[in-house]
Parts: C-alpha cells; sequence; structure tokens
C-alpha cells in the first residue's frame, strides 16, 4: 500500500500574516474537522537537532536490558524515564505494543513546581551525557509549536486567541522518545508495534520518525499510510481537544504497523501537549452550538482524564 500525504500546510503562512494566515488557520481547522491529522512543513525544528535526538535515543535504547531497567519506576505511570517492552497496550486490546520508551516532562519548571507533583522531575541515564540536553531542547522547540498551533485552532473556532494555548500553560505536556525493536519470533498473536488507539491529550506533534508505519483510519474504516519524514511535522488531535469542541476536531484512530522486514527498528518522538490537570474537558459552548446543541461529552477535568486512560493502558 502506497504512503499518501495528509494536508499540509506551511508555517511560513502564519508568519506572514493577513490572508496567508487565514489560509494557515482554515487550512489547520479543516483538516481536523475532516480527517483529524494534518503535517507542517517549514516548522523550524532543524533537522541537525531532530537528528541529535535520534543519536542519543539510538544510544539509550541499545544498552543492555538491565541497564535500561535501571531506569524504570512504576510509580512514575509511564511518565518520567523508561518503560519496558511489551509494558503498554492499546484502550481495546489486550496484546501488548512492540515497543518501548523513554518520557520527558516538562523541564525549565523548578523540581518542586506543582507539574511535577504526581510523577515528580525528569532524571537522566548517567551512561548518555548528552542524552538530557538534546531532549530537552526537542522539546522546548515542540512545545512552542504546539502553542502556536493550539493559537490557529482557537482562531479557526472564534475563540480568543489564548483560548487552548493558556490550558497547557504548567501542564505535564510530554516528548516520548520511542523504540521499536525488531520483530521476534514469539511475539504474541495480533500484536503489532502500536495498536489501533486515540491520542489522549489535546493535539500531537510528530517529530521525523525514522521509517514509515504509522496509519490513520478512514471514515469508511479503511487505513491510510501516513508519510512520516523529517521535511514535515505530523499533528493529530487528541482526546482532549474533541471534548473541548464537542467532536468538531476528531480523535482520529491511528496505529503503527509491523515493517514487511522483521529485522528492522523504527524510532519516533511525538511530543503530546497536554492540558494542565485542573483544566475542565466541558465542550465549549461556542463549539455545543456548532454541533447541534448538545453537550456530546462530561465534565471532567484533564487530570481526571488522564489518569483514566492510563489505568486503561496499562500505566495506571
Amino acid at each position: 500500500m502506497a504512503v499518501q500525504n495528509i494536508p499540509v500546510v506551511d508555517l511560513r503562512d502564519w508568519e506572514t500574516g493577513g490572508a496567508a494566515r487565514e489560509r494557515f488557520v482554515g487550512s489547520v481547522g479543516d483538516s481536523l474537522a475532516e480527517i483529524g491529522f494534518f503535517a507542517v512543513k517549514n516548522h523550524g525544528i532543524p533537522d541537525e537537532l531532530t537528528q541529535r535526538a535520534y543519536e542519543v535515543a539510538r544510544a539509550f535504547f541499545h544498552l543492555p536490558a538491565e541497564v535500561k531497567a535501571r531506569y524504570h519506576d512504576a510509580a512514575k505511570q509511564g511518565q518520567r524515564g523508561f518503560t519496558g517492552f511489551g509494558t503498554e497496550h492499546a484502550k481495546d486490546s489486550q496484546a501488548p505494543d512492540l515497543k518501548e520508551f523513554w518520557q520527558v516532562g516538562r523541564p525549565d519548571v523548578p523540581d518542586d513546581h506543582p507539574v511535577h507533583r504526581l510523577f515528580g522531575p525528569n532524571f537522566w541515564p548517567a551512561e548518555l551525557p548528552d542524552f538530557g540536553p538534546a531532549l530537552v531542547e526537542l522539546y522546548r522547540r515542540l512545545d512552542r509549536l504546539g502553542g502556536l498551533l493550539l493559537e490557529a485552532c482557537a482562531a479557526h473556532l472564534g475563540e480568543p486567541a489564548e483560548r487552548f494555548r493558556a490550558m497547557t500553560t504548567d501542564s505535564d505536556t510530554i516528548v516520548r522518545v520511542l523504540y521499536y525493536p525488531p520483530i521476534r519470533a514469539d511475539v504474541p498473536p495480533g500484536a503489532v508495534r502500536s495498536a489501533a488507539h486515540e491520542d489522549i491529550n489535546l493535539i500531537t506533534l510528530l517529530s521525523g520518525a525514522t521509517s514509515e508505519g504509522l496509519e490513520l483510519k478512514r471514515h469508511d474504516g479503511t487505513w491510510m499510510p501516513v508519510h512520516t519524514g523529517f521535511d514535515t511535522i505530523v499533528v493529530d488531535s487528541g482526546d482532549m481537544l474533541q471534548n473541548l469542541t464537542n467532536g468538531l476536531y476528531r480523535s482520529t484512530t491511528h496505529r503503527v504497523v509491523n515493517p514487511g522486514d522483521a529485522t528492522s527498528e523504527r524510532f519516533s518522538m511525538p511530543c503530546f501537549v497536554h492540558a494542565r490537570a485542573d483544566v475542565d474537558l466541558a465542550p465549549l459552548p461556542s463549539c455545543i452550538a456548532r454541533t447541534g446543541g448538545t453537550p456530546r461529552y462530561p465534565a471532567i477535568t484533564a487530570g481526571e482524564y488522564l489518569a483514566q486512560r492510563l489505568r486503561e493502558i496499562g500505566l495506571g
């Protein structure tokens, strides 16, 4: 199946302003409403930074299993440090995902900041002194871009510019460094690299995966392969934004399929832009009015929703 392209927007249009910015805003909003995905080109994140982040990721995940295990703390619920192979599964799947990962929480705040109340501050592998600095710099850039894209979403909906971006102030936005190792002969039946799921958060920014494999589910139930090269950043809307917009923006089901070559490995680095734990995810009145006049989602805080979903995927 050929890899297809999702809608692509040019960040320079946002920066130009005027009619170009209006075009950017319209494309972002329409894409999230129609398929829940788009891609951003000229995004301003240097390839060199992404490559450096993948270099340190490769070095870490190729360490011996017993070394990586030192950086796993079950109390962190997968939100800081290392989570081992086969731990996480999709909400409606019992088969474990064929992946392991490291998660980075918000940097640049004190260790006792409220954002670290549940999961604690970041920590880093002592064996790799360049690991933390590379990932923190990538985090900063993706977090900044995520805020800009949320401004575009607000503009598309006729909401104040800071409507969604303000929800991310002091939130536990996460960069997840994912490693999909070669497929072993003893994997459980039906297990894939990442089973069909929807993202929990507001929006996700995927910084160029090292190989293809991402697919999104179309309205008709068929699967569309999505290009995930370094030339663009793939963006999708998650459950939290779907709730806030009363379903106007779609939290689209997607997955990562196993490769044709079982010996190949894959790395990816999504940034999950979260709402702050105390944010109410009840649908916005303006979005209720545009979607039939009835709330489709209950009032729940972002913290409550995250805790619920972490339990459902085997991390809580």
